[in-house]
């Protein structure tokens, strides 16, 4: 099992930018692919980028396709999701994910291990 802790979020105008972090230990970060998912409130949590074990392979969601960038620093062992042209619709719950393969999936159930959750809002 590995451990996450996200940090990063916060309230930010339409148009701004925030770059969240996910801090992992406990086991060793390059087994594990990791991702990055959402849940507004009413809503269920939903994918939103995902990288692989070096950060070569990348996936986004179509709705932040342009807008957000995965990343991951290996020797830190934090994998990074930067937000820029934030939007409203973007106010979501974000949580870290990690699945003990080194590819990476889209999909909820691949993952493993989760983090606690940083709120990000974005004001009209």
């Amino acid at each position: 099992q590995v451990q996450l802790v996200e940090s990063g979020g916060g309230l930010v105008q339409a148009g701004g930018s925030l770059r969240l972090s996910c801090a992992a230990s406990g086991r060793t970060f390059t087994n594990y692919g990791m991702g990055w998912f959402r849940q507004a409130p009413g809503k269920e949590r939903e994918f939103v980028a995902a990288n692989n074990w070096s950060g070569s392979n990348t996936a986004y969601a179509d709705s932040v396709k342009g807008r957000f960038t995965i990343s991951r620093d290996n020797a830190k062992n934090t994998v990074y999701l930067q937000m820029n042209s934030l939007k409203p619709e973007d106010t979501a719950v974000y949580y870290c994910a990690a699945r003990g393969v080194r590819s990476s999936r889209a999909t909820i159930s691949d993952y493993d291990d989760w983090g606690q959750g940083t709120q990000v809002t974005v004001s009209s």
